[in-house]
């Protein structure tokens, strides 16, 4: 059975454990013919990518694990000049064989998601074997997502994510690269701020936003919180307009964009 790995943005609270015990699995351990050690330094098979969002106090920040991909077109397999260096398991991993590796560099120039390393003590290429070894052992799943506490990250029979791949994401799909790592809940753009009355010197509590995309003119409402925040989420990129209320009183702000997040600071509503 065919294998994916899911990754929850939503869930991900940024612990690192993924990232630690891939290094401690891996590094200093030979496992060949699946890998050889990683270096203690300088490589990461499975890394946590954090993004700050926003500017104070509108901030959010995200975590995404970056891995080997595991693609079904991979890159790799076809770049490589060495007859079955680089080859595919029936579950769908990826693997390059140490043993008739050459240190050619060919799979880490090609590769368009960056997850292959050299190893210049060894001359060989290196990356995630999705533990492979420890699941041709019995295993269930690989260190990282055995170490993961919110199960933010799973490993899955390719049968049991149907459901999740119409919501889920790749990365760079436009490569046509087919990789088995699905992304759920990846940021979006957001548009924030606090409404206030300047002559009360208070924040408005429940004063109305009504947020329209010039491209497409979807409409999104909200109202602002008991501290006279509003925030919308999960904004695509592109040009807006907000218009705010409250008792009768408005505020337009035009031209928007969500080239970035956008903070757009404490509004007062005269």
């Amino acid at each position: 059975m065919k294998k994916v790995f899911v990754f929850d943005t939503a869930v991900c609270n940024g612990c690192y454990n993924c990232q630690i015990a891939c290094k401690d699995e891996h590094v200093a351990n030979d496992w060949t013919p699946y890998a050889k050690p990683q270096p203690e330094t300088g490589q990461f098979w499975l890394k946590l990518h954090e993004t700050v969002r926003g500017t104070v106090p509108k901030v959010k920040v995200a975590y995404r694990a970056h891995l080997c991909q595991h693609c079904d077109n991979a890159a790799c397999i076809a770049n490589c000049p060495v007859e079955d260096a680089i080859y595919r398991r029936d579950d769908g991993l990826v693997i390059i064989n140490p043993e008739k590796c050459t240190g050619c560099k060919s799979c880490v120039d090609s590769c368009p998601y960056d997850a292959i390393y050299y190893n210049a003590d060894l001359n060989i290429a290196q990356k995630c074997t999705g533990c492979a070894h420890l699941l041709d052992r019995g295993w269930k799943e690989p260190r990282c997502v055995d170490a993961c506490p919110t199960l933010a990250l799973k490993m899955l029979d390719e049968s049991e994510v149907s459901n999740i791949k119409k919501k889920a994401e790749i990365l760079q799909p436009d490569l046509k690269a087919g990789p088995r790592v699905y992304y759920l809940n990846l940021p979006k753009r957001f548009i924030a701020g606090t409404v206030y009355d300047p002559a009360e010197k208070e924040v408005l509590v429940g004063a109305v936003c009504s947020l329209v995309n010039l491209d497409s003119q979807e409409v999104f409402t909200t109202e602002t919180d008991g501290f006279g925040d509003f925030w919308f989420e999960g904004m695509k990129v592109g040009t807006f307009s907000l218009k705010i209320s409250k008792d009768g009183k408005t505020r337009e702000i035009t031209s928007i964009s969500t080239e970035k997040d956008v903070n757009l600071g404490d509004i007062p509503l005269a």
